[in-house]
């Protein structure tokens, strides 16, 4: 199978000409790519997929409460042990639910916190993952409580000049 090369447009292979940023060209080795970066709760945008971002981040301690009204929010992780507080209004956590509930992610697990569900990732004793969201998605969603500072509120770093 041959590569298409669209002049007129710009693109390039495994390029996206339309918004500006190159996904690479080659293979994104996750592990490398962590290891060039050390901030916590700073995600790294690892390439993107269609208007999609794929993001790395190191965490440890908690995020923040938070909630985003238009999207899902895909966590896969990469090493350690993820928690995932959830409050969602329907029995299972929230003001009108009672309670919150968590669930753990082990290495290697994907949940999906559903659009609009507050929640707050933690990790005790701190975690990889990988991300897939919207880009230009906030890290702190569209609702939050106050940020502290060892949050980034960020819509993802580019992984190149991470260090």
């Amino acid at each position: 199978m041959s590569e298409r090369h669209d002049q007129d447009s710009g693109a390039r292979p495994g390029g996206d000409a339309s918004s500006g940023t190159a996904r690479p060209a080659v293979p994104v080795a996750l592990a490398e790519a962590l290891g060039t970066f050390e901030q916590l709760w700073s995600p790294r945008i690892v390439t993107r997929v269609n208007d999609y971002d794929v993001r790395v981040a190191k965490v440890a301690g908690e995020h923040v409460w938070h909630a985003h009204d238009g999207t899902d929010e895909f966590f896969l992780v990469l090493e350690g042990e993820l928690e995932i507080a959830l409050r969602d209004g329907n029995g299972n956590g929230g003001e009108n639910g009672g309670g919150e509930r968590t669930v753990t992610l082990p290495k290697g697990s994907v949940f999906v916190v559903p659009r609009g569900v507050e929640h707050r990732p933690s990790s005790r004793d701190g975690a990889s993952i990988l991300m897939f969201e919207p880009s230009g998605t906030s890290s702190v969603g569209d609702r939050h409580e106050a940020v502290p500072g060892h949050v980034d509120a960020t819509t993802g770093h580019d992984l190149t000049g991470a260090r």
